[in-house]
């Protein structure tokens, strides 16, 4: 394309010699028209000069977008190299993100391949749960059935234990029977025989029919057990004098080998006796017996066990707001069961064992060889923790302190001991006549490790002589 400004100059460039040819001509002809030719002269030059001034304004133009033109060729090259570079950066970008792809695409092929992996793996584990669920299910079912026929065997025990205490106790009626017939033979026939005695039959025949009796003799049913509401459930009457199950009265002189006894005088916050070194291991059953004599109207605490975590882990005590001769088996507070031992308020020596056991949470009460009290669901399946303080006489309201004078024993203790296991009857029994200490006892009177206050050690051989 021709530039404009190259276009006017060349027209300039003709026309003024052209006009310079005409006004030469008109200077040869005569003067009276040089007027007319200077007026077109100056007009001319006028126009020529306005010719100049349009002809610079347009070369001024022409610069002016020669310019322009040269800055937008210039920014042409800067953008060209820019979307060069940016091209490049692309080009390098796609090839990058393509290596990543590939990358992506092989991490998904292996996780895919693990996926399957775990998923198969867990179809197994979920049909290993379910059969050992199933396992489960049948040997809980197997407990449960266990644990009944446990319950039903040791209700059975605990009547056959029963029955034969009945026994044993008619066996010793009959023998002292058997012992007074044979102090009042020799009396009635002095020098004689027995068998001599007509009418009267001989040692041997009264020893034969003391046994057939004892076989002929057929044990009352025992009394179907009662919930606890005001009475006891098991709680029975105890036989009158007359009754064939009543036996013969221990005398206390008779009561011996009990071991020390603790004399505790009054209220005083301070008659504690701690028991060391305490229950080193978690009870599931427990058995604590123990001889007691009260010297105060009410029973007051026997024995409390805290730990840091609860201050009645283990109580007996009783208080003022119960009914007088009724104290509290607490195991884990808030649980507990109110038991009754009026026969504790008459002064005299009496022996006490209580009894639990987790299993079925069943729990026994014996007052002088007399079971008086029991039933179960009482903290079944608990266990007492070890590491706890254990004291007598006071009830600790936070672990070896907080002891209050209206819930003090007053009065004495002797041959208390602790097993971690349920006693029978007949271990019950051999502690109520002072036979023997039954076998396996974590704690007694010898692991008293400090004695405050007025407290008492005193050792007695037997217990009527005990203070």
């Amino acid at each position: 394309m021709g530039c404009p400004g190259g276009t006017a100059l060349s027209f300039f460039l003709v026309f003024v010699p052209v006009y310079l040819h005409g006004a030469w001509s008109q200077e040869a002809g005569p003067t009276g028209q040089r007027k007319p030719f200077f007026e077109r002269l100056r007009r001319l030059e006028e126009q020529f000069r306005r010719f100049q001034e349009v002809t610079l304004t347009h070369l001024q133009a022409i610069a002016s977008n020669y310019n322009l033109s040269y800055n937008i060729d210039a920014r042409f090259q800067s953008l060209a190299q820019e979307s060069q570079a940016l091209a490049l950066a692309v080009n390098q970008s796609q090839a990058t993100v393509q290596g990543d792809l590939g990358h992506l695409k092989t991490w998904i092929r292996k996780t895919q391949r693990r996926s399957r992996k775990v998923d198969s793996r867990l179809l197994a584990l979920g049909v290993a749960l379910r059969e050992r669920s199933q396992q489960l299910t049948r040997e809980r079912k197997e407990q449960a059935a266990q644990r009944e026929a446990l319950s039903s065997l040791a209700l059975d025990m605990r009547a056959l234990q029963d029955t034969l205490a009945r026994l044993t106790g008619v066996v010793q009626s009959q023998g002292a029977r058997l012992d007074a017939l044979k102090e009042w033979l020799p009396v009635a026939c002095p020098g004689t025989a027995a068998p001599a005695r007509p009418g009267l039959p001989s040692q041997s025949s009264l020893k034969l029919q003391g046994d057939r009796q004892v076989l002929r003799t057929s044990p009352e049913p025992l009394d179907p057990p009662r919930d606890f509401a005001g009475r006891l459930r098991g709680t029975r009457e105890p036989p009158g004098p007359g009754s064939p199950w009543a036996w013969r009265p221990e005398r206390l002189g008779e009561i011996c080998n009990v071991g020390p006894a603790l004399v505790f005088p009054n209220t005083s916050t301070e008659n504690v006796v701690f028991l060391s070194p305490g229950f080193l291991s978690g009870l599931r059953a427990l058995s604590v017996c123990s001889w007691v004599r009260t010297a105060s109207g009410h029973l007051g605490t026997l024995l409390s066990y805290a730990t840091a975590e609860n201050d009645n882990k283990l109580v007996l005590h009783g208080r003022d707001s119960l009914a007088p001769g009724s104290i509290h088996f607490v195991i884990g507070d808030p649980a507990f069961r109110e038991l009754p031992l009026q026969p504790l308020l008459d002064g005299q020596w009496h022996h006490v064992c209580v009894i639990w056991t987790s299993l079925l949470g069943r729990y026994w009460l014996h007052v002088d060889r007399r079971l008086v009290a029991t039933g179960s669901r009482f903290r079944e399946g608990y266990e007492i923790p070890p590491g706890g303080s254990l004291v007598l006489g006071q009830e600790q309201d936070s672990m070896g302190g907080g002891f209050d004078g209206s819930e003090a024993f007053v009065g004495s203790m002797a041959g208390l001991a602790i097993w971690d296991r349920a006693l029978v009857p007949g271990e019950v029994s051999h502690l109520a006549t002072g036979k023997e200490l039954p076998p396996g006892a974590i704690l007694t009177l010898a692991n008293a490790a400090l004695i405050g206050g007025f407290v008492q050690r005193v050792n007695c051989t037997c217990l009527e002589l005990c203070p």
